[in-house]
């Protein structure tokens, strides 16, 4: 009886097939809901300011049957944060608020604020993924028109503010903030043009407040009662675009909170992330780091994000994450 050899090519082949196989199996039936927290400190209040924990949550992609994903969302709530901040993206289906209600409705009351991302706009489509190696996403002709309105709801029954253009102030365990973010940049919705007058709008209204760039010596941070109310910026975007990024350093953000990038979702052991789907440097595509320009900086929290599309359901090397970042002054660390 003649023996049927296989050749060495295609020994090969199949054991590269059956790895990824393997690969994508992994990716999609575990990795894919091995929820993390990520925690990290960022000092950034000034000297003797009480702690401040900010729970930073990004690209959830509800679907309505997603029950795992909303309850590991909702026992977040247990971490008893001062401050939530949702970088958009909390849509993936056109009943994802179904989902998005049942997993944030244990912080209603929490201080908040959001922003939007593409996909609170528009419903996900089926794409070819090849096609991010060529540049970020472009939305396609088929994407459906999602009910946006009923998220903002939601949120504002939260308490939660919306920094879509625009800012806000809040006050925090004796800290004093500002806020200010951009609507999504990945659909070319941020107008940056308006943040200097968003901020400015918002000092006029302050009766402590000034006409100093946060990040320079403040009367309200030096003398006088204003001593008691020291004042940190951040600065709050979907996608970290390097036009973004740059304008809110220049703005005189402290600590810059971002998504949209998933971490890259599949990434390579040992390399990191393949793709960013914007034009941010990889390395800094998701976790803490320090984004400079020009003599300032600020920290960045780029989130890799609690979803994927429903088209899409695998991560690799990338576990869905939200983060817990401890704001602390800044000789603490």
């Amino acid at each position: 009886m003649a023996t049927t050899r296989t050749s060495p090519v295609a020994t090969v082949a199949l054991a590269i097939a059956a790895a990824g196989a393997a690969a994508f199996a992994y990716g999609s039936l575990v990795e894919r809901t091995r929820w993390t927290l990520r925690r990290a400190d960022v000092p950034v209040l000034p000297p003797g300011a009480e702690p401040i924990r900010v729970l930073h949550l990004s690209d959830l992609h509800m679907a309505p049957w997603q029950r795992d994903k909303q309850d590991w969302v909702r026992s977040l709530a247990d971490l008893r944060p001062d401050l939530v901040v949702d970088t958009g993206d909390n849509l993936g289906h056109e009943r994802g608020i179904e989902g998005v209600r049942r997993a944030l409705e244990p912080f209603r009351d929490v201080p908040g604020v959001f922003v939007n991302g593409s996909n609170d706009y528009f419903g996900p489509v089926l794409k070819n993924p090849l096609a991010y190696f060529t540049g970020p996403s472009r939305l396609g002709l088929r994407a459906k028109r999602l009910d946006i309105g009923e998220l903002h709801n939601f949120f504002a029954e939260l308490g939660w503010r919306d920094l879509d253009n625009t800012a806000a102030a809040l006050d925090l365990n004796g800290t004093h903030f500002e806020f200010f973010g951009v609507d999504d940049p990945h659909k070319g919705y941020d107008r940056l043009d308006l943040i200097t007058a968003a901020i400015d709008e918002l000092r006029a209204d302050d009766p402590l407040g000034d006409e100093t760039w946060p990040d320079e010596a403040s009367p309200r941070q030096t003398q006088g009662p204003a001593a008691l109310r020291p004042t940190v910026t951040v600065g709050v975007t979907h996608a970290p675009y390097l036009r973004v990024l740059n304008s809110f350093v220049n703005h005189g953000a402290q600590l810059i909170l971002a998504g949209h990038t998933h971490g890259g979702q599949v990434c390579v052991p040992g390399f990191g992330a393949l793709v960013t789907n914007c034009d941010i440097p990889r390395q800094q595509v998701k976790g803490l780091s320090t984004w400079q320009h020009g003599l300032r900086s600020a920290f960045l929290n780029v989130s890799a994000g609690l979803g994927t599309s429903i088209y899409a359901p695998v991560r690799f090397a990338c576990p869905p994450e939200a983060s817990l970042l401890t704001l602390v002054p800044s000789a603490a660390v």
